[in-house]
């Protein structure tokens, strides 16, 4: 399966989004919605998804609930997009479990974050990597480096002894800092994708691969635009894109949790009908919808 943006260089494609996992309004998962989102997903153009991700509220979701969302997804739009399992955990057994089963499945990438909370030294971290390199038969893998959620940063030579591993092919960098991703793409063969919304201009202007998105629940389309015009060198385009985007991604991004607004764009433009999360997200308020739905309006997408 190859996407239609892939190249040799953005191993995974161009524009991915970390999917929600839609839940029935008792808590259940429901496989049905979670293939409409995945097929709008890919309709509106993103040329990959990731599943059972932090967007996808992989902590509360159980082993075999994670297995039977990939299959879903994959039967849905696995001939049309990369389809990435979040197999990242604080407890490599749990990892390696997951990985086992994402091979089995026929993923087409993992998504392996640092470990949160346990902040293992940077050794540790790599036999973490080594273990579920080898549990996924072969599977390529996305490391995701999110600090302000884990508690650890990848250190660079880390990054040099991962870059060994032929399973390691792509980081998402959530770490904001420009510098130290322009270092990666000089020091190492992994391709970088932007995991910071906000940062998506400018991750692509200095090399990056593609990005990660929360937003492009809703506005893939203008993600894959803004990375096309990058690619032809037409600057100016991709600016009047991230600037006409700056009200979508502050209603979605700064207020509250991603995946409950990434819910809420989907609910508002009819592709999602449960708002349902899982505790210890609360329910979401009718300030929250209206938020985004401002958001949504402020850039063209609500109906």
């Amino acid at each position: 399966m190859t996407s239609p943006l892939a190249s040799s260089s953005a191993p995974f494609g161009r524009v991915l989004t970390a999917m929600v996992t839609p839940f029935s309004a008792d808590g259940k998962l429901d496989l049905d919605a979670a293939q409409k989102v995945a097929s709008h997903l890919v309709d509106l153009g993103n040329d990959g998804i990731v599943v059972s991700g932090t967007t996808g509220e992989s902590p509360t979701t159980t082993v075999a609930e994670d297995g039977e969302l990939l299959r879903a997804v994959l039967d849905a739009v696995g001939d049309r997009a990369t389809v990435i399992a979040g197999v990242g955990t604080n407890d490599t057994r749990h990892s390696v479990e997951l990985a086992e089963q994402a091979a089995r499945a026929g993923a087409h990438g993992l998504l392996l974050v640092t470990p949160y909370y346990s902040k293992p030294p940077q050794h540790g971290f790599v036999l973490h990597v080594e273990a579920v390199a080898a549990a996924g038969d072969g599977t390529p893998i996305m490391l995701y480096d999110i600090p302000g959620r884990t508690g650890m940063t990848i250190a660079e030579d880390t990054y040099l002894t991962l870059d060994r591993l032929d399973e390691v092919v792509a980081v998402k960098d959530a770490v904001a800092d420009l510098e130290r991703g322009a270092w990666l793409l000089s020091n190492t063969g992994l391709a970088l994708y932007s995991g910071d919304d906000s940062l998506n201009l400018a991750w692509l202007s200095i090399g990056a691969a593609g990005v990660v998105s929360v937003v492009g629940h809703a506005a893939a389309g203008r993600y894959r635009r803004m990375v096309e015009a990058v690619d032809a060198g037409d600057l100016a385009e991709a600016r009047r894109l991230n600037l006409e985007l700056v009200p979508l991604v502050r209603a979605m991004m700064t207020h509250t949790q991603g995946a409950m607004t990434a819910k809420i764009a989907l609910h508002l433009r009819g592709v999602l009908d449960s708002l349902a999360v899982r505790p210890p997200l609360p329910p979401i308020e009718e300030s929250e919808i209206a938020m985004v739905r401002e958001g949504l309006a402020a850039v063209g997408l609500l109906d």
